[in-house]
């Protein structure tokens, strides 16, 4: 056996190469039990699986497959090593490439796949990454998130051997056919679940937390029992659940979509949240907005709800600009004519006549007069069955199946992989930015048009929407190439399409499209478990008829990420007006923190009835606290462990003269809000320590 150590202090891993060429990868942490996996598992139709059952691992192909060379290049920051393996019997060459930021305890995998043989293969599934020997499992919780519509960020937790029971007695059983499985379907990358998991050990608090960084519903993860321990194995699309697949002619080659994981030695998930964040940050593309976020104004959520005009638009300019708002984004309606149903009109992205009598261009320079950068919404991937462009554009450039044009919402996909698509849309947002002036753009996608696109011949469906994914993305490069500081809301019906690789490119993320204050709280308490905190974009939409503290929980659940300020607040009366603006200006002055903050939750992942909910971001010096209360008793207690041996000062941010209390005790923070919905911003800083 040959023993090759990578890594860094923060990751530190063993490659073993045994004699016979079968090549096994040693995690930080591995429990030690167990045989290996391969480093990759892959299936074609003429090579399927060794043990017959539901799972995508122990694989012909993979078993056979055996060590050809392996190299570490050098990137500055990462830490990079690729073993090369080679299945004699198929042709298949595979590289695997393992890619870790230094001192960040992630790993991002991703597989290539070459037939080298002489007869076509026609490949089925393929790992981005398969792990083994993670953890015990008799102590060990599966983590997921469900996510739906209104309800975003709904973390899970229950033992695993709920669903892969503990089967040997007298006699060892053999593998199991089952695992515990997470898939994504259609084009929403995270509509049912997030394209996340996670596995940890109630007893050590040793965690590894994984995320498939794939922007379409093409993805599947499973996690279950591998001779005795813990293993995962993470996917992009594959036949079992999307009915993928790719025929690959001698020379030809397949690129898995990229995955990451996260590990944490003994601080539970939250250190591994921690990590992933970090990891999310140093594989992001650089933008100003990343460092500065700016206020946001949007005048849709509880305000115009799509139905802009001159007339309604100049008012909230004003308010919002009095409350100190620095971008103002017209949404939803702008394009559409008073009166029409645009909803199957939409794809020209040309401005309305009759809502903007002197012109959309006026109302622009009236955003910029008041000292606002001003955006628009767009969806940029649909055309109206009623829109001329559904008849100007060619037939392959919409998504298409068997033929026929595919149809849903009486809307059309356009399929960015053809060059009339894409040149298309990059008229319309070069002509928004350069002639309007345009510095924002909300992009947004309401349809779901099924299982892809079909338009090539011998594509799969599932295999088309890849490509189209993959589109996509090298689309929004040339969008942030072209225009390097305008800036880029990734939304899909809300939360719905929340994935690490549009957020690779775009700036912020739309949280939810949740009007419910109280309901609003754990989504805004969840989401930098999937996002950034700097590009969480978390609604705070007071309303006329709030009361004092229903306004203060409103901002407050924006003020750990980015305020998107919306309602009515024209209207507000003058003491409302001043919890507004009171909550601009303390967030004006913690924002510099934000996006060097990692987060917790000293109460747990926030359950979506819980009547306490709480997040901190953390720097080294500094802890911010935001404690929401939905119902339950006036007091709660929150254990924070590692502020048990400094000198803590505990001050109130906001609101600043409202009724909530807190007493300090070493390690913990005890805090009443007497009314119910309340919420309360802290600041925690830790004396003698630089931040």
């Amino acid at each position: 056996m040959t023993t090759i150590r990578w890594g860094h202090e923060a990751f530190d891993c063993e490659l073993g190469i045994a004699d016979d060429g079968v090549v096994s990868l040693t995690l930080p942490g591995e429990s030690g039990s167990g045989t290996p996996l391969p480093l990759a598992e892959v299936t074609t139709a003429d090579h399927g699986s060794v043990w017959s059952s539901s799972r995508l691992v122990l694989t012909a192909i993979g078993e056979r497959l055996r060590y050809r060379a392996h190299r570490t290049p050098s990137e500055k920051d990462w830490r990079v090593l690729v073993v090369e393996l080679r299945d004699e019997v198929s042709g298949l060459a595979v590289e695997v490439t393992y890619r870790s930021p230094d001192g960040i305890p992630v790993l991002r995998s991703e597989v290539v796949v070459r037939n080298e043989g002489n007869a076509p293969l026609r490949l089925e599934s393929v790992t981005s990454l398969v792990a083994g020997s993670l953890m015990a499992l008799d102590t060990a919780d599966v983590l997921w998130a469900e996510n739906d519509w209104l309800a975003e960020c709904r973390w899970r937790r229950e033992p695993v051997r709920l669903t892969s029971p503990d089967r040997d007695g007298r006699h060892r059983a053999a593998h199991s056919k089952g695992a515990f499985v997470v898939a994504g379907q259609r084009v929403w990358s995270s509509c049912g679940h997030l394209p996340m998991g996670g596995l940890t050990d109630r007893t050590t608090g040793r965690t590894w937390m994984w995320q498939i960084e794939h922007n379409g519903g093409g993805w599947r993860w499973e996690c279950g029992e591998h001779d005795g321990a813990g293993y995962v194995a993470l996917l992009g699309p594959e036949d079992h659940d999307h009915g993928w697949s790719r025929v690959l002619a001698p020379g030809d080659e397949f690129r898995t979509v990229p995955v990451a994981l996260a590990f944490s030695a003994d601080g539970g998930p939250d250190d591994a949240f921690a990590a992933l964040t970090r990891y999310r940050r140093a594989t992001r593309r650089p933008h100003p907005d990343h460092d500065g976020l700016p206020v946001i104004f949007n005048d849709y959520m509880n305000c115009l709800m799509g139905d802009p005009t001159t007339a309604k638009l100049l008012p909230l300019i004003d308010a919002a600009a009095g409350a100190g708002a620095e971008y103002f984004v017209i949404d939803a309606g702008w394009y559409a004519e008073e009166g029409e149903n645009w909803w199957d009109t939409v794809g020209a992205w040309q401005p309305s006549r009759t809502r903007f009598p002197g012109g959309l261009q006026k109302v622009l320079d009236r955003i910029r007069e008041r000292g606002m950068v001003p955006g628009l919404w767009l969806e940029p991937e649909v055309v109206g069955v009623r829109s001329p462009l559904a008849e100007t554009l060619p037939e392959e450039a919409f998504f298409r199946r068997d033929g026929v044009r595919v149809n849903d919402c009486v809307r059309y996909h356009l399929d960015l992989r053809h060059p009339a698509a894409r040149a298309h849309l990059d008229e319309v947002v070069d002509r928004l930015v350069g002639e309007c002036g345009v510095g924002y753009l909300k992009l947004d996608h309401n349809i779901n048009p099924g299982s892809g696109t079909s338009s090539h011949a011998g594509e799969t469906p599932a295999d088309g929407l890849l490509g189209h994914n993959r589109a996509h993305l090298d689309w929004l490069d040339g969008v942030l190439d072209r225009h390097p500081h305008l800036v880029l809301e990734n939304c899909g019906s809300g939360g719905m399409r929340m994935d690490h690789a549009l957020l690779s490119r775009m700036q912020l993320q739309s949280t939810s499209d949740q009007q419910n204050l109280d309901r609003y709280a754990p989504i805004a308490a969840s989401a930098p478990t999937a996002v950034t905190p700097e590009q969480a974009a978390v609604w705070a939409y007071p309303q006329p008829e709030d009361s004092l503290d229903e306004v203060a929980f409103t901002m407050v659940s924006a003020l750990l990420g980015r305020i998107h300020l919306s309602g009515r607040i024209a209207e507000l009366q003058p003491e409302a007006r001043a919890l507004v603006q009171e909550a601009v200006a303390v967030y004006r002055i913690i924002r510099a923190d934000l996006p060097q903050a990692v987060p917790a939750w000293p109460l747990g992942l926030p359950g979506w009835e819980d009547p306490w909910l709480a997040l901190t971001l953390s720097t080294p010096a500094t802890t911010y606290l935001t404690v929401w209360r939905r119902g339950g008793d006036d007091t709660t207690t929150l254990p924070l462990p590692r502020l048990s041996d400094v000198d803590v000062v505990v001050e109130k941010l906001y609101p600043a003269t409202g009724s909530a209390e807190a007493r300090w005790s070493p390690g913990e923070l005890a805090v009443t809000l007497p009314t119910a919905p309340s919420a309360v911003l802290y600041r925690l800083t830790t004396r003698g320590v630089d931040g």
